[in-house]
């Protein structure tokens, strides 16, 4: 009874320690590395992984105690507040079959006792990360054929691609949009879906057949992503909007970040490129620069007003869509039409009927407050002008975000200088940014939330009728 006592007890813990493994994987795209190196909650690691198991070793007859009245309780209170928690994916089920398979295999064989104390916690959750690995890269490489062989064979889809550091998905949508509203057989990738995995599984699950244009989002996280992606889709037409210092911690430096977005460019089959022109000044034929054929921009709460000048005719827009970035990416927008045949008259309307994309400086009214919900936007250029746009509210302005994540000190600096001219009420959420916030936030009436789940509590005790708030960006509590 008490070998059986301790034999569930070591398959519940192993079982523990891979939920917590395959939840951050998950999170990083199943890279170990970026789980490793670039995790910010470092200390989660120490508590949940390597504390626990450094005990099983060390009190092994004894640790059913830590585990089932500190660790286990400790892990599923974790598990229970986090805002992003783990998807059972079947990836995540094979890896967590596999994980257990081995762990009752090793326990099951092992008769000596120090083997036991070594091998039936560190070799199952070895092996499985191994074996689960090969085995996702085996189905991959097959569902990617698959994902090739598909977009090959119907043989007059027009692929378009989309790629930059921030406005891709606007950009994606609003091409989207624009094609379908004038009669075009159009799909997209769904949601923020930018990743080669993202999109070989897009493609083989949910691609509709009778399809004449394919409008794709690409996104990276090293040079090289995005290369895979026009190796995969092959895009006819390639847009490469604005690029910054997004995710600027794992390309190191904006010229990598350049030459990665413009990656795109390398497709076997592009037949016309658009180029956001602070990106490249290198010629290419097939290359066309915009964003500098703006003008009459105003941007106000109500909508936008601007017009664009492009080589084959001058376009007079109004639109809802909130911020005057957005003007770049309708303006690519634009020019993709243009570029397969739609006349004036055709996009001149649908720019008119363009909505906002959930989470992208989307309006709400709600309560006699406006709500503007910026929460997928994470850069700099953006949030700027989501705060312009909270300056010309009469009312009180508050403001609710973490800060730029995955960005520079010097940026949410100046981020913070922004807050200070406009805001009655600052809410910082997270711990990510709250000492540089604390440090150069100037606004009397602040609130530091290292816990989101407090937030409705505080923005219905803190704001009221006629208020503005903005919320600017918005991290996972892993972040």
């Amino acid at each position: 009874m008490e070998e059986l006592f301790y034999f569930v007890t070591n398959v519940l813990f192993v079982t523990t320690l891979g939920w917590y493994l395959i939840t951050l994987l998950q999170w990083y795209d199943y890279k170990i590395d970026r789980v490793v190196l670039k995790h910010h909650k470092w200390w989660w690691h120490i508590f949940y992984f390597i504390i626990p198991f450094m005990l099983y070793y060390s009190a092994y007859e004894f640790f059913w105690i830590f585990y089932y009245f500190a660790t286990l309780p400790a892990f599923l209170l974790w598990n229970y507040k986090l805002d992003k928690r783990l998807v059972l994916t079947w990836r995540v089920k094979r890896f967590l079959i596999l994980l257990v398979a081995l762990n009752i295999f090793a326990d099951l064989i092992c008769t000596i006792k120090g083997v036991c104390q070594v091998y039936p916690v560190f070799l199952p959750i070895a092996l499985a990360y191994i074996g689960s690995t090969l085995v996702e890269m085996y189905l991959f490489f097959m569902f990617k054929k698959m994902a090739s062989k598909k977009l090959e064979s119907m043989k007059n889809l027009k692929v378009i691609a989309v790629t930059g550091s921030f406005g891709k998905t606007s950009m994606k949508n609003f091409i989207y949009s624009m094609l379908k509203d004038c009669g075009k057989k159009v799909y997209m990738t769904p949601r923020s879906v930018n990743t080669l995995g993202g999109l070989v599984k897009d493609i083989n699950v949910d691609f509709p057949s009778g399809i004449e244009y394919y409008v794709a989002e690409a996104g990276a996280r090293a040079r090289g992503d995005i290369y895979d992606i026009a190796q995969l889709i092959k895009p006819h037409i390639a847009v490469v909007g604005k690029v910054g210092e997004a995710h600027i911690e794992y390309f190191k430096s904006l010229d990598n970040i350049q030459k990665t977005k413009l990656e795109l460019v390398s497709s076997p089959r592009l037949e016309k490129a658009f180029v956001y022109h602070n990106v490249t000044n290198e010629p290419h034929d097939k290359v066309t620069f915009f964003g500098e054929n703006i003008s009459d921009l105003n941007g106000t709460l109500d909508g936008l007003t601007f017009k664009v000048t492009s080589s084959k005719d001058t376009y007079n827009l109004k639109t809802s869509i909130l911020g005057s970035f957005q003007a770049i990416n309708i303006n690519a927008a634009i020019l993709v039409l243009e570029e397969v045949g739609v006349e004036k008259e055709c996009i001149e309307k649908a720019v008119s009927k363009l909505k906002s994309v959930d989470h992208r400086l989307q309006k709400i009214e709600a309560g006699g407050k406006i709500i503007l919900d910026d929460g997928y936007n994470g850069n700099i250029d953006g949030m700027l002008e989501a705060i312009r746009l909270c300056s010309t509210h009469q009312g009180s302005k508050v403001i609710v975000t973490p800060g730029l994540v995955e960005s520079s000190d010097e940026l949410n600096i100046q981020l913070i200088e922004s807050i200070n001219d406009v805001f009655d009420l600052v809410i910082v959420t997270g711990k990510l940014n709250s000492d540089i916030f604390k440090k150069h936030l100037k606004v009397s009436n602040k609130i530091f939330l290292e816990d989101k789940t407090k937030l409705t509590d505080a923005l219905a005790t803190q704001t009221k009728s006629g208020d503005i708030i903005l919320f600017a960006n918005d991290a996972p509590s892993f972040i």
